[in-house]
Formats: structure tokens, C-alpha cells, sequence
């Protein structure tokens, strides 16, 4: 297995405008099977830009292993709270804390998922943001095999709806993974739940493997005015991230060497500034994703390449796309 850490020193940038406040909406950590805990993640946080609180966002880590069913990813927001609060006395410059988490629920439970909306925060307490149950899905298994088992048109579903139809006044946004296939579906959830914030994650995920292997450029135009119908939902927000990921079929992972800066720009410009004319910087933030898209580009890099995305922007909406939008939306404080 790749060691990542020295595959990326072979791509050393300076860092950009080194001081500018970021906050880090997305990201992950495990304890088992190659861990990337808080430590790890402040491996790669700790030597650049100035990140001053993070929000972890669910992977399925660290479940109960007995107890009902639909409790048991309360495990994970207990996991989470512990790394928090070591990440909370532990901080500083390069070390941030984290701020906030998304939680898992499984809202095909409908109403009755109120009881572990109300364990996660129980648990988590202020820490609970959001809700995500991902479901992005992939008719064309094992290529992308962890997305088998998971339901065509889950959001189209009244069970789905009807535990969706629970976060509103539970005061928790709601993370939506899918794939780009799924924007429509999206739409349709967002314009029938109005008062709930969807923060619409890693641009919907357009695909890049299996049957849409190569064919960025033939899907780009569908997916461009999916999301133009999409940000016309005013409680739909985006996350800007998550694009390098394996699925997303750019190849850097397969390289000798890491992707450099001025390379992600090239390649995704295009997909971000669409996002940021669509739903404009006061609904849109940068996101890590990490460690996921770190098997393509080093931290350090990737913000170096946000940072260059974003150049023509004001101070003002820079503020809002590296930190300002993620503490509204997820009430950080």
C-alpha cells in the first residue's frame, strides 16, 4: 500500500495568503484499519493553512457493536465527542478543534427516527450540526462496491420523506451525498421540505468510473443545469470539495506523483465557479474531505488550489467561501 505521506512530499507549494481564516466543513477520522484520527488529521493541517476549526461529517466509524439497530451509529457521535474534546484543549495554530459534526440516522425509519436524532444529541450535545444519510447509488456493482445495497430513488421514498420530514424541528441540516444522476431527486426533496437546509455535498458526484469512465465532458452539461435548477432552492447550500476522489475519475491516484495545484485548477475550475455563480459565496464552502481526496492531492495543495479558484473574488466573499458560510449554516461558535 502506498505510503501517501511521502508520495505527496513530492509536491511542496507555498502557501497561500498563509493567514486567511479557514474553516474546514468536512472531513472525517476512524480509529481501526489504517487509522486517521485527530492526530492524523492534524498531520496534515499542522504545517499550512491557517484552519481554525473543522466539522467532522459521518463515515460510518466506530457503531455500537450491540443494542438496537437504529442506535448503534450513536457509537460514532460518542467517538466523535471524545476526539472533540481532546481536539478542543489540545488546539492551536496548525491543531484546530473540532467545531461540529453531521451524524448519521437512518430516516427510513420515518417518524420513529426522532428517538436517535435525540440520542445523537444527547450525546453529542452542541456538537450535533446536521444529519447525513448517504444515498448515492450505483446501479453498476462491484466497481464502486461500497454503494452496493443502497436504493434507487432512496429520497423519492415515503419512509425516507417521512424521517426527513424530523430535522426541521430537531434544528439539524441535512448532508446530501449523491451521485450526479441523483440531482433531480434532490430537487424535488429540497422544494417539498422548504424549511430544512440540505447542504448539497462534493457537487453531487460526478462519476468519472465504470460506464462514465472518461466522459467528464459529456456529463458536464446535464450536470451544470441540474445544479442551476438545483441552487434555485434557497435552502439548498453546497460544499465545494470532494471532487478528487477516486470516483470522480481523474486518475491522480494512479500516478507516480500526487496532483499539483495548478492541475486541480485546470481541471475543476470550471465545476466550482458554475457552483459559486449558481448559489453565490454566501451559500457556498470549501471542504477538505479528507482523508478521502488525499489519495489524489495533499491537503496543503488542495487549499493552494482553492485559493486560486477563488482570487477574483472580494474579501468579502472569499470570507464567506473559506469560513463565513459553514459557521452560518452549521451555527459554529
Amino acid at each position: 500500500m502506498r505510503d501517501l505521506d511521502k508520495w505527496h512530499a513530492q509536491i511542496i507549494e507555498e502557501i497561500i495568503d498563509p493567514d486567511l481564516p479557514i474553516i474546514d466543513p468536512h472531513h472525517h477520522l476512524w480509529p481501526a484499519d489504517a487509522p486517521y484520527e485527530i492526530e492524523q488529521f492534524w498531520s496534515d493541517t499542522e504545517f499550512g493553512h491557517n484552519i481554525i476549526g473543522t466539522v467532522f461529517v459521518e463515515c460510518g466509524s466506530e457503531y455500537r457493536s450491540d443494542g438496537p439497530v437504529a442506535l448503534r451509529p450513536v457509537g460514532e457521535s460518542e467517538y466523535v465527542k471524545a476526539q472533540a474534546e481532546k481536539s478542543k484543549r489540545l488546539a492551536t495554530r496548525g491543531k484546530p478543534p473540532i467545531l461540529g459534526m453531521v451524524s448519521h440516522a437512518d430516516l427510513t425509519l420515518g417518524a420513529s427516527v426522532k428517538e436517535v436524532l435525540e440520542a445523537h444529541a444527547e450525546v453529542a450535545g452542541e456538537l450535533l450540526r446536521g444529519i447525513r444519510h448517504a444515498t448515492a447509488f450505483y446501479p453498476d456493482p462491484p466497481a464502486v462496491d461500497r454503494y452496493t445495497g443502497r436504493i434507487s430513488e432512496l429520497m423519492m421514498s415515503a419512509d425516507f420523506r417521512n424521517g426527513f420530514a424530523q430535522l426541521a424541528s430537531a434544528n439539524l441540516t441535512f448532508d446530501a451525498w449523491l451521485v450526479h444522476t441523483q440531482i433531480r431527486e434532490l430537487i424535488d426533496l429540497a422544494q417539498t421540505f422548504p424549511d430544512t437546509t440540505i447542504v448539497f455535498d462534493h457537487f453531487g458526484g460526478p462519476l468519472g468510473i465504470g460506464p462514465y469512465a472518461g466522459k467528464q465532458v459529456d456529463i458536464y452539461p446535464q450536470w451544470k443545469a441540474d445544479v442551476a435548477e438545483l441552487a434555485r432552492c434557497q435552502n439548498v447550500v453546497a460544499k465545494l470539495g470532494g471532487l478528487a476522489m477516486t470516483i470522480n475519475g481523474w486518475g491522480w491516484d494512479k500516478r507516480n506523483t500526487p496532483a499539483s495545484s495548478d492541475e486541480l485548477v485546470m481541471a475543476h475550475q470550471d465545476y466550482y465557479l458554475h457552483m459559486i455563480d449558481c448559489f453565490g459565496p454566501d451559500r457556498c464552502m470549501f471542504e477538505s474531505n479528507f482523508p478521502m481526496d488525499k489519495l489524489s492531492v495533499s491537503y496543503n495543495v488542495l487549499w493552494n488550489g482553492f485559493k486560486k479558484i477563488a482570487k477574483g473574488f472580494s474579501e468579502n466573499e472569499k470570507a464567506a467561501l473559506f469560513s463565513g458560510t459553514a459557521q452560518r449554516v452549521y451555527r459554529l461558535q
